[in-house]
């Protein structure tokens, strides 16, 4: 099988790239990144030689249909990663969000269809379908959509897009919608690796508000896996929720943090609130457990310690961005 992942650099995209390079010794990836701000070519140093022969990045953007369309005629599966993914820069400046977040998708979607309606995987987000109060109820599948910034709205756009690509022309896609990652190469401007590069400089830990926001928190190589088997068994037309069943505040993610740091408590900073900040995600993943067989493995614990040691040990890799 090949692969195009857009959007391989980043974060998230990058550890798929290593996760389905590692475990599938036949199949190819070609990276279509355009090299934004969070995208990172060393997140994928390793892949470069490990799995040369198997992977070709291109420079680009998801935007620009002739190439797209080139790389598209070339592979099996389309996974789409990318996207401009932060809330306050959103908020800042939300033309680029609807530029890469919409009108990059679609561009995708178009060149999925017209080279023999390839196999289309989108990747969203949680935040697509609102806040949550602090009850039991979880977003599930059959959640009605409510964003409420430019970065969430953008992204409930392109899921809409994607189902009517299905619903109208029969191309055969899936979305899934993921809660808070966290992991190895995660740029710093997110809340774990932030507040681990501050802990180990000694700089304040900011805190929007009150800090009792909360988010639900999973491990990057548990999504991976539900993405591998969405594209191997998830049904044609459907979406997926995975989250990490692990809730927290800014608060505890704080003190978890300083804890296994050895940090004092006075490193805590409450900062102004963020405009419409969402006061509580929460996913149930039912259905992905019942039809994929899927559920979280690294417990919060165990992740954050592995994320931890990973900042700590690859000094070069985060002193770049900082």
């Amino acid at each position: 099988m090949k692969i195009l992942v857009t959007g391989g650099a980043g974060f998230i995209g990058s550890n798929f790239i290593h996760y389905i390079l590692g475990k599938y010794k036949d199949y190819k990836i070609i990276n279509l990144d355009k090299l934004t701000y969070a995208g990172n070519l060393d997140n994928l140093k390793e892949v470069e030689v490990k799995f040369k022969e198997r992977y070709e990045f291109i420079k680009g953007d998801i935007c620009d249909q002739p190439l797209v369309d080139k790389i598209v005629s070339e592979v099996d599966v389309i996974v789409n990663f990318a996207a401009e993914s932060h809330v306050d820069k959103s908020i800042e400046n939300p033309d680029t969000f609807l530029e890469t977040n919409i009108i990059g998708t679609h561009t995708l979607l178009k060149s999925a269809l017209k080279n023999n309606k390839k196999r289309f995987h989108h990747i969203s987000t949680d935040e697509v379908f609102g806040t949550l109060d602090f009850n039991n109820k979880k977003f599930n599948e059959f959640t009605p959509y409510d964003p409420r910034s430019p970065y969430s709205a953008s992204k409930a756009s392109s899921d809409h897009l994607v189902m009517a690509y299905f619903h109208t022309y029969g191309l055969p896609v899936t979305i899934s919608n993921c809660s808070n990652n966290y992991g190895p190469y995660q740029f710093p401007e997110k809340i774990i690796p932030l507040f681990i590069l501050n802990t180990l400089n000694d700089r304040p830990l900011p805190i929007y508000g009150n800090g009792k926001n909360v988010r639900d928190y999973i491990f990057v190589e548990d999504h991976c896996r539900a993405i591998d088997l969405v594209l191997h068994n998830g049904k044609i037309g459907e979406k997926y929720c995975f989250g990490g069943d692990k809730e927290m505040n800014g608060i505890e993610i704080a003190d978890t943090i300083l804890k296994v740091l050895g940090k004092p408590d006075t490193l805590k900073e409450f900062v102004k609130d963020r405009p419409g900040h969402d006061m509580r995600y929460a996913i149930d993943f039912t259905k992905a457990k019942k039809e994929l067989g899927w559920k979280p493995l690294v417990t919060f614990p165990e992740g954050i310690e592995k994320t931890i040691e990973w900042y700590k040990n690859n000094e070069t890799w985060w002193k770049k961005l900082i």
